[in-house]
């Protein structure tokens, strides 16, 4: 289940671009969708929560300041990072900057010793990434500034730093409480920056608030529980490999909804991005990293492998048989 939950956030994620313009086209501006987004993604998954009947103990107070933070300081700082760019140039351009986000969670995932690199997975984050290439430059050319191109470099920064944060925390909290405490966090953030500049402009037409609760459930509530379901049992990154059949969704719906044509080219790099999707199944994506020379296994682990549950005799079975084997029965002490 855990690349099939990421996929689905891929092609959640993938649908943003999509809704995004039909709202830009109702009169949206940039400001007003992001913080009209998370406040709305905060307040359904607030409502859920509220609904749901609770399960687990109280989470640790340095568990929940952690998620407020990723959403507070991390989303908040990528989806800004990522639009201020996106002022200063192309998508096509700002997306292959943004999708350098794989490699460095991968790197990152490695030489933090929380995953393990094998051939398999360099070869699925080969073709993801050239995938992702040719999906992006068949959509064609576009400018180029220093300064967009280092805000966009910085966006993927964050968003690797977030991930690699999340798949600390997301095993210690529930995915709903997890999603909640972020799209509140980010939602208070790009609400005291809405405050500190006067207010967004929210007099858009009334067809925009449809575009925006699609926004709101599909492309932040669904999109954000499904991944953080998945990245806990795929790790952080078989995920972001994963992750990049987002731009293979974008264009296909671009192509369906909005009269875009698929190119050759990217047509090929999703056929590459697929690739890389089987390539990570066919041995071990979630495989645990190999124990270092020296490193003890854990203890379940070993009692799993070494001792079948079959070939442990019960206590009551062992005792019997010593009682057995230590005092001869009264037919015996009379033979003698």
């Amino acid at each position: 289940m855990g690349p099939v939950l990421v996929l689905l956030s891929a092609a959640c994620f993938g649908s943003l671009a999509i809704f995004g313009k039909l709202a830009y086209d109702a009169g949206v501006s940039p400001d007003a969708l992001l913080l009209v987004r998370f406040a709305l993604a905060a307040a359904i998954l607030g409502l859920i929560l509220w609904a749901r009947p609770r399960r687990r103990p109280r989470p640790a107070r340095r568990d929940l300041a952690t998620a407020v933070g990723l959403g507070a300081i991390g989303y908040a700082a990528q989806a800004s990072l990522f639009f201020l760019a996106l002022q200063r140039m192309d998508a096509a351009p700002l997306s292959l900057l943004l999708y350098t986000f794989p490699v460095m969670v991968t790197i990152a995932a490695v030489l933090l010793g929380r995953d393990r690199f094998s051939p398999l997975r360099a070869a699925a984050l080969a073709a993801a990434s050239a995938g992702t290439l040719l999906v992006l430059l068949g959509a064609g050319g576009g400018t180029f500034t220093p300064a967009g191109a280092l805000l966009g470099f910085g966006s993927a920064i964050v968003y690797t730093a977030y991930i690699l944060v999340s798949d600390r925390v997301v095993h210690r909290l529930d995915p709903v409480l997890l999603t909640t405490l972020v799209m509140t966090g980010a939602a208070g953030t790009l609400g005291l920056l809405a405050a500190a500049r006067g207010g967004v402009d929210l007099s858009f037409r009334p067809v925009a608030w449809a575009w925006l609760a699609c926004i709101a459930v599909v492309s932040t509530v669904v999109a954000a529980l499904t991944f953080f379901a998945g990245l806990r049992r795929t790790g952080p990154s078989a995920a972001a490999i994963l992750s990049t059949f987002e731009p293979v969704v974008t264009t296909a719906l671009a192509a369906l909804t909005l009269g875009e044509s698929l190119t050759r080219l990217q047509l090929v790099g999703g056929v590459l991005v697929i690739a890389s999707v089987v390539a990570l199944q066919l041995r071990g994506y979630a495989a645990p990293p190999a124990a270092a020379p020296g490193e003890a296994v854990p203890d379940e682990a070993v009692r799993d492998e070494a001792v079948p549950d079959e070939a442990v005799p019960d206590e009551a079975v062992r005792d019997e048989a010593v009682r057995d084997e230590a005092v001869p029965d009264e037919a015996a002490l009379r033979a003698r």
